[in-house]
């Protein structure tokens, strides 16, 4: 079988492996979509994403559709379509029952976090534990259900905001997961949406799925405590500075882009006077099923996808997924 592995910064191959055969309790499939994450561009152009650097040849790709090629159980039917929970988590820790995503111990397709790597879903076969597979409601488009895991870290990040009904809220970064937040917000009542990006192209994406005010940075500026949900989706240092000041008094912050593994500028002072609450958002627990079904009932989400490229053009397909003036999400076809 083929397969895409990145060997180091701007160094990825398709190359030709064996293919791989499922032991008991393991399912094989044949996968048809991968989307290229935030992770994956840093793994592809930097060799590393945060402080997790690549050690050996990695493949890619932790979001992904497919049908089921082999199943030893005989419960899955060749030719199944399904998407995949991407992680395994670590073991039982008190306090975290409800939060399995934040256990140590645990891992996820297409990260260099363990040594060996977790090796991902860019590849035309794949294994994965029983467990790990989502069968796809009968109608869910193979390249839309691609959406599934970054809507599913969306949703979580909404979740974590508490109740948004008839609440005002900015998101900052209309990227990839920026509009899927806006979407998920949008779902959870929210009243208003505004967006903000450096890209006017991002910025007409989000009108299209629903922003009611848009500004462009650095030219429009957003008026202090003019918000009472911001979702911060860039992972910039001045954006989170201004995330701050766009709260109102008594607002959320949900950082949800990932913020560089460094020492950074940010200005939290209005952080106590406003007495802000302050979540992180990483990754999910179980989101992914609420993720699906909203897939399967409305095609809105399939402009999220602007980009299909055979993997065998990864390189290109990874310049595009970089260009946010050209791209929102790309999916590389195997």
């Amino acid at each position: 079988m083929m397969k895409l592995a990145i060997h180091g910064a701007e160094d990825i191959r398709w190359e030709d492996v064996a293919q791989p055969e499922p032991a008991a309790g393991e399912v094989r499939l044949r996968v048809k979509f991968v989307g290229i994450c935030g992770s994956d561009l840093h793994y592809y152009f930097h060799g590393a994403n945060g402080e997790y650097t690549i050690r050996e040849p990695l493949t890619p790709g932790h979001e992904l559709s497919a049908v089921v090629d082999l199943d030893p159980s005989g419960r899955l039917a060749p030719g199944t379509p399904v998407t995949v929970h991407p992680a395994r988590f670590g073991g039982d820790v008190a306090g975290l029952e409800q939060r399995p995503h934040l256990r140590p111990g645990g891992d996820y397709l297409g990260s260099a976090a363990a040594a060996p790597h977790r090796q991902g879903g860019a590849a035309e076969y794949l294994i994965v534990e029983e467990g790990m597979v989502r069968v796809l409601p009968e109608g869910l488009p193979l390249e839309r259900a691609a959406l599934a895991e970054p809507l599913a870290v969306a949703l979580h990040a909404v979740s974590l905001a508490g109740d948004l009904t008839g609440k005002r809220v900015l998101v900052i970064g209309a990227g990839p997961i920026g509009l899927l937040v806006l979407a998920a917000a949008a779902r959870a009542g929210a009243a208003t949406i505004g967006a903000s990006d450096v890209r006017p192209e991002a910025l007409e994406r989000a009108e299209a799925l629903g922003a009611a005010e848009t500004h462009l940075v650095p030219r429009d500026a957003i008026a202090d405590e003019s918000y009472d949900v911001v979702f911060e989706c860039s992972g910039v240092a001045v954006a989170l500075t201004q995330a701050v000041r766009a709260a109102r008094r008594a607002g959320t912050l949900v950082q949800v882009g990932m913020l560089p593994n460094a020492d950074i500028a940010v200005n939290l002072a209005p952080l106590l006077a406003k007495e802000l609450t302050i979540h992180g958002a990483f990754r999910f627990a179980d989101e992914i099923d609420e993720a699906i079904r909203m897939l399967a009932e409305s095609d809105v989400l399939a402009a999220v996808v602007t980009h299909v490229i055979a993997a065998t053009d990864a390189a290109e397909a990874f310049a595009v997924a970089r260009d946010s003036s050209v791209s929102s999400k790309v999916l590389l076809a195997l």
